[in-house]
């Protein structure tokens, strides 16, 4: 079973959204065309065809509504200035191929919204600067910018860049940025997790990694993702900590990270000598980079969860599924 991207958002879950905003928010029809990205034009028509379809009564059956309320839900609890969730599947998560096709369609769902962001970014923002995490719904980015044109944007990994050879470490991700925009890429060009903490000072202390940390700190916007931190995670499947490193983070309370900084149930980061050895952008510098946070898969619920606490995030895109868990628990 495979699940076509293009078709995520639908003209049935963008009229019910039209038609939600509208007529249950109370927005005016320029108001919800700028709320949906989209000319008022196109809501005039989507307006049309839900009253054409009955999808528009006296109320709006809310089981064709989408996830606008949660999204508001969402934003409210935890103070973000937006949130976009990507349709639900809904589907059992305890049967194999379902979480098969639930883990891939967050990866790319999320990915494809992320870039329709990152477009927008773009076209208000002449000279833009994108930080840039890793993984792969980073990478899911990355292949959804075809046709955009930033020359003068550039593209700068918030953390070190030297890590495994994957399409998603940071080097390709960023460089990836690059080459389907037309701007430039920048890396912190140090390993990812240096092997002491003097050796991190050592690192940190070079003239390339303080430029590249300028640029770092001048972001227009950063997309990161949260990782959870189970022995499933991209850090391990990558063999960038040890197991033994892993239980003794989690002893520490950790339960996810994310730009290298490792951070427990309330968001903030945990004291374990990995806080002191990983070279990144830490969560002060985060703090001031407009920070827009991915989610994909349920199994980052609770990271996820805990991210937010921190109030580092401006925005969050998720998938659906994991935005119903977010919604549904304090």
């Amino acid at each position: 079973m495979s699940i076509g991207l293009d078709d995520a958002f639908e003209d049935a879950t963008l009229m019910a959204r039209a038609a939600w905003l509208y007529y249950v928010g109370g927005l005016n029809q320029e108001a919800t065309a700028r709320r949906l990205g989209i000319t008022r034009a196109r809501v005039n028509k989507l307006l049309a065809d839900a009253r054409e379809a009955g999808l528009v009564s006296i109320t709006i059956n809310p089981s064709d509504v989408g996830l606008l309320p949660v999204e508001d839900a969402i934003r409210d609890r935890y103070g973000l200035d937006f949130c976009i969730c990507t349709p639900a599947l809904s589907m059992d998560r305890q049967a194999d191929e379902a979480s098969d096709i639930l883990r891939s369609f967050a990866f790319q769902a999320v990915g494809a919204a992320a870039a329709a962001h990152l477009r927008m970014h773009l076209a208000a923002t002449e000279r833009a600067v994108i930080g840039t995490g890793w993984g792969r719904t980073l990478q899911q980015m990355t292949l959804r910018l075809a046709g955009i044109r930033a020359p003068r944007a550039r593209f700068i990994s918030l953390m070190g860049s030297l890590t495994a050879n994957s399409s998603y470490n940071p080097f390709e991700v960023v460089h990836a940025f690059a080459r389907a925009t037309g701007g430039e890429g920048f890396v912190l060009p140090v390993p990812f997790i240096a092997d002491s903490p003097p050796d991190r000072d050592v690192l940190l202390s070079q003239r390339t990694v303080q430029q590249a940390l300028d640029i770092a700190r001048a972001t227009t916007v950063a997309y990161i993702s949260i990782g959870e931190l189970t022995e499933g995670s991209l850090l391990r499947q990558q063999g960038m900590i040890t197991g033994n490193e892993l239980a003794a983070l989690r002893k520490a309370g950790a339960v996810g990270d994310t730009n290298g900084i490792f951070f427990d149930d309330d968001g903030a980061a945990v004291a374990h000598p990995m806080n002191e050895r990983t070279i990144a952008l830490g969560f002060d510098g985060l703090r001031a980079a407009n920070v827009v946070a991915l989610v994909a898969g349920v199994a980052k619920a609770r990271a996820a969860r805990a991210f937010l606490r921190s109030g580092i995030a401006k925005g969050l895109i998720v998938d659906g599924d994991t935005a119903l868990v977010l919604a549904g628990e304090p």
